[in-house]
């Protein structure tokens, strides 16, 4: 007697929207939560109320991308859950962004390596086959334009400043350099996007964003590290390959949503 053959059940096709969406989001909600641990911490009054401004934007449009995402993913989770209640592992984000503050030069650095991604990136986005996904980054873009004009201008206060400023903020660039190319990596999620023309062809915005970020290091008496200075290149963070620092932020950000599960303000 023979065996019944077995007829294989094909893989569903992977949610690359959905994956684009979480990578939005989820760099959107470490960063800003990132900035909201200067609040009371700033160097003056007036950049402690800019950059929990700017940390409320993030959050705002981490809130978007996130609840898209749970809508595509069609399982019931909204933004809070997306945000409160995944493991460090499911998190999509990059690495650059979930770097500690360090002092106010590392932060200010980060931000404007990120700032600048941002600008470029969601100017791409707003142009989406996707209907959804261009409006999303067409209301994210008219903020990323201020917050990279923002750490833009800190840029050159602090690198055409005092030498300890200079000193301080050439040290966080020759650190984050290393974190910088994963922002554009085309692995196969960014690749089926961009032939879909649902998100741009990562690659191709590189050249874009290091022409804006060389032009203020340069006024800013500044110096881009030597790609010698910056390998290996760190990434991970797309997959879901973290380092400690994103378990312990979630640790912070998450523990009164998980110790009151089901809770309402």
């Amino acid at each position: 007697m023979t065996s019944p053959s077995v007829v294989p059940v094909p893989a569903p096709p992977p949610n690359d929207e959905l994956e684009l969406l979480l990578r939005l989001g989820d760099d959107r909600l470490v960063l800003g939560h990132r900035l909201s641990e200067w609040c009371g911490h700033a160097p003056i009054l007036e950049e402690d109320i800019a950059l929990a401004n700017v940390a409320l934007d993030l959050l705002g449009q981490a809130t978007l991308f996130l609840r898209r995402a749970g809508e595509v993913e069609g399982k019931g989770r909204d933004e809070d859950a997306l945000a409160y209640f995944r493991e460090a592992v499911e998190f999509r984000n990059c690495l650059l962004v979930e770097q500690p503050n360090g002092d106010f030069g590392f932060t200010i650095a980060r931000q404007f390596l990120f700032d600048v991604h941002a600008v470029v990136t969601l100017d791409a986005l707003s142009r989406s086959t996707s209907a959804e996904i261009a409006a999303l980054a067409a209301k994210s873009l008219k903020e990323a334009k201020y917050h990279v004009r923002h750490s833009g201008e800190w840029m050159l206060m602090l690198g055409d400043g005092t030498d300890e400023s200079h000193r301080r903020v050439q040290r966080a660039l020759d650190e984050l350099w290393r974190f910088t190319p994963e922002l554009f990596v085309a692995d196969g999620v960014a690749a089926r996007l961009a032939v879909q023309g649902i998100a741009p062809d990562l690659p191709a915005l590189h050249a874009k964003w290091e022409t804006i970020v060389r032009d203020v290091v340069g006024r800013a008496t500044l110096t881009l590290p030597h790609e010698s200075m910056h390998s290996p290149h760190l990434r991970g963070g797309r997959s879901g390959m973290h380092s400690e620092h994103l378990g312990h932020m979630l640790a912070e950000l998450q523990i009164v949503a998980r110790s009151h599960p089901g809770a309402k303000w």
